[in-house]
């Protein structure tokens, strides 16, 4: 079992890691040859990036448009940043104090993202022109996330496992020395969902993480009247032109 996972994780960070590499490499390559911020928006460059950031850490936009379907998103994402983060200690030696002072919060952070995953999937099934729009990946994505945040909680609450030999295993994959997992089958089930996340993350619509620092429509200043836009292929055939 310790083989099959080193391998595992090592194919599966790759994967991730080349596969967002190229998407975002094909993001940033993909011309805007339109003016198209969604008014009403900033007018300068430094506006549009504070703009973004307020998109990414607050779901402007999602708040404005559904407020219930901003709390769920909300309470999901903020409790999946709280596990992330709490689950730093198992690539860190020795673990940083906010890290430490961290730890607490984040079960509560595991309850906050099943019950937010869980208001999601149902929201789906329940509400008629969601459901309509809906195919097999997105309720699959919603599944496996669930999937791994509850057998994460099972391990903390029901069949606790040997988190410092889960340490090891993870700092030793980290210099390319294996060493022994335990042999846990809930340990087992939640690691091979957790690679199984990271194979398809570069091909799902998760994406739309790095993806959203990427749209005209969030990421361009409203100053079509103070200067012309011209996307870089368009500019250069101008210039050609001339």
């Amino acid at each position: 079992m310790t083989t099959f996972f080193a391998i595992l994780f090592y194919a599966a960070f790759a994967i991730l890691v080349v596969g967002v590499g190229l998407k975002v490499a094909q993001y940033a390559r993909t011309p805007a040859p339109l003016k198209i911020p969604t008014t009403p928006a900033p007018l300068t460059p430094a506006g549009a990036a504070f703009r973004v950031g307020r998109e990414v850490a607050l779901f402007e936009s999602l708040f404005k448009a559904n407020k219930p379907l901003w709390i769920f998103a909300m309470v999901f994402h903020l409790g999946l940043a709280l596990v992330v983060v709490r689950h730093l200690r198992y690539f860190i030696d020795p673990v940083w104090a906010p890290i430490v002072w961290l730890q607490p919060f984040g079960i509560y952070g595991g309850m906050a993202m099943l019950a937010g995953l869980a208001a999601l999937f149902v929201r789906r099934i329940v509400i008629q022109r969601i459901a309509y729009i809906s195919g097999p990946s997105d309720y699959l994505m919603l599944a496996l996330l669930l999937a791994i945040g509850a057998s994460g909680m099972m391990m903390k609450m029901v069949a606790h496992t040997d988190i410092v030999a889960v340490k090891s295993f993870f700092l030793g994959l980290m210099v390319f020395d294996i060493r022994a997992l335990p042999a846990d089958p809930i340990l087992a089930i939640h690691l091979f969902l957790v690679a199984l996340l990271m194979l398809v993350f570069p091909f799902s619509k998760l994406l739309h993480a790095p993806g959203v620092f990427f749209s005209p429509t969030r990421n361009q200043a409203d100053d079509p009247r103070e200067r012309r836009h011209l996307a870089p292929w368009a500019a250069q055939l101008e210039r050609e032109r001339n």
